[in-house]
């Protein structure tokens, strides 16, 4: 399978003041001023006059606006107002929406502006339009019969910041993001398990990480039994947990290890309890959670994280066979763990039970897992925000700064003990899930609790922003690849492997 390259686009950064003649080369200009230019202090750029006319003192901040230039590329020029204290969010969001019309005309060259810009937001509105750019020069998988013509790379120019920025953590956190996008919206047959593992080897041989693959047969003579009953319903025995090791050069200090753990299935019918067409279109996507940690993964690579890292991806597919798990089953995990099948559509937990605990038994300074995994997360947050679900409290305040600070907002969840009256068995250790529905989210994580011990931190991310009609924050598409960009900033900013 080829693996997709990185997204592309000529970055200049000009720290002379932008002129007539410069804004004149362009295809397509950006301008972001500060709001209070609307109430005084409109700053001087080129044409500055000829937008100010569009404005009156004291009006609301307006939405982005459209004022082709009077030159002879008729450059379009898009103008918008960054409000004060505005989060990350709000930037990504107003920076998406302002290249969205300055794309409208396929521009080749396109150049930003930010006068007014305090000196001390200018670099985050320049990295909200940069992480913008590469989000949208993500090219999807296509598998049309008409050949679309190669389109010339964009080139954005940064005019008139003194100071230079350094975007490689804007990239790596692209490139990541676009790697998760884009193994989201292979079609199944394209990504079949077997497929994923040729693609995820790939990766381990380009990016130097060393990769192992549990097959069926290694996991039955670990006991994961819990992944194993998943797969049972596949014809085809490719399915299998993927463990990626990556280890820095010069590491900080004592060894510390994050263990990354990913749901990856490739194809989810629901098995005996079958989803309706409704319900199964898309499905293709319920790898998310796995495509979300191997771009985390690649992108702390790029930024040389120097911590070690361990990658777990449960890659299968619930299938409906003769061989199909059912209900009332009892299965083994491979920790020991008897768990009483409730519903078969609930696999992800069932797959991640095993993953979870064989990424536990290193005790990971810290471990962090991600899954397209309960409607009830979706019901409490919509599709704005992500779950998290943390074993110890301390955790709690670094994920939401974290969710602040990436622009990628995640909101802690309960997980408190007494919801496990819901799951006792009277016949096995736990059951899988509740036959009712509510608090699936909350009931997901205390299950999957039974397969990490209390020493190790936990984070359960439930994605319920993977996909957002419309796009979300910088990304323009409604696969949004959501979990990179927050795990870097937990990770790398937030410093959580010190834990």
């Amino acid at each position: 399978m080829q693996i997709p390259p990185a997204p592309k686009f000529e970055l200049k950064q000009v720290s002379a003041a932008a002129t007539p003649e410069n804004v004149d080369a362009l295809d397509a200009l950006i301008i972001l001023l500060p709001e209070s230019a609307l109430q005084k202090h409109w700053p001087l750029f080129p044409y500055s006059e000829r937008f100010k006319k569009h404005y009156t003192a004291g009006m609301d901040t307006p939405e982005p606006r459209r004022v082709d230039l009077p030159n002879a590329r008729a450059t379009t020029a898009v103008i918008a107002f960054v409000k004060s204290g505005a989060s990350v969010f709000d930037l990504l969001t107003l920076a998406r929406k302002t290249l969205a019309k300055a794309l409208e005309n396929d521009p080749r060259e396109i150049g930003l502006l930010i006068p007014g810009i305090a000196d001390a937001q200018q670099q985050p509105v320049a990295e909200a339009v940069v992480a913008c750019m590469t989000a949208a020069a993500f090219k999807p998988p296509l598998f049309k019969s008409i050949a679309h013509d190669k389109q010339t790379p964009i080139s954005l120019s940064l005019l008139g910041i003194a100071n230079k920025i350094d975007f490689s953590y804007t990239l790596a956190a692209a490139e990541g993001n676009a790697l998760a996008r884009w193994l989201t919206l292979l079609p199944a047959n394209l990504l079949t398990p077997g497929e994923y593992r040729a693609c995820i080897s790939g990766l381990a041989r380009r990016e130097g990480w060393k990769f192992r693959f549990l097959d069926e047969r290694r996991l039955a003579k670990l006991g994961a039994g819990a992944f194993l009953a998943v797969a049972r319903g596949s014809d085809s025995r490719d399915a299998g947990i993927a463990h990626l090791s990556y280890s820095p050069a010069k590491p900080a200090g004592p060894a510390k290890t994050v263990a990354l753990v990913g749901k990856g299935i490739c194809y989810d019918t629901g098995g005996v309890n079958l989803k309706s067409a409704k319900s199964m279109y898309g499905m293709h996507g319920d790898m998310q959670g796995s495509a979300v940690a191997l771009g985390t993964l690649l992108a702390l690579t790029r930024l040389k994280a120097p911590f070690r890292v361990e990658c777990w991806l449960a890659v299968a597919r619930n299938q409906i066979g003769p061989r199909a798990y059912t209900q009332n089953e009892v299965i083994t995990a491979c920790n020991g763990v008897r768990i009483e099948i409730v519903h078969t559509d609930a696999e992800g937990r069932m797959v991640l039970a095993d993953a979870l605990s064989l990424a536990s038994r290193d005790k990971p300074a810290l471990l962090l897992d991600y899954a397209t995994l309960t409607g009830t997360c979706v019901t409490a947050l919509g599709t704005r925000y992500s779950g998290a679900f943390c074993n110890r409290q301390e955790l709690i305040t670094p994920v939401l700064e974290a969710g602040r600070r990436s622009g990628e907002r995640v909101w802690p969840l309960p997980v408190d003990a007494d919801y496990d009256e819901s799951i006792e068995s009277s016949i096995a250790d736990v059951k899988q899930c509740a036959i009712e529905n509510d608090a699936d989210h909350i009931l997901a994580a205390r299950f999957l609790s039974r397969f990490v011990p209390a020493s190790v931190p936990w984070i359960h991310m439930d994605l319920a922003a993977s996909e957002h009609k419309g796009g979300l924050a910088h990304i323009p598409t409604e696969v949004t690849g959501f979990g990179v960009r927050f795990s870097l900033e937990l990770l790398l900013k937030q410093g959580l492997p010190r834990l």
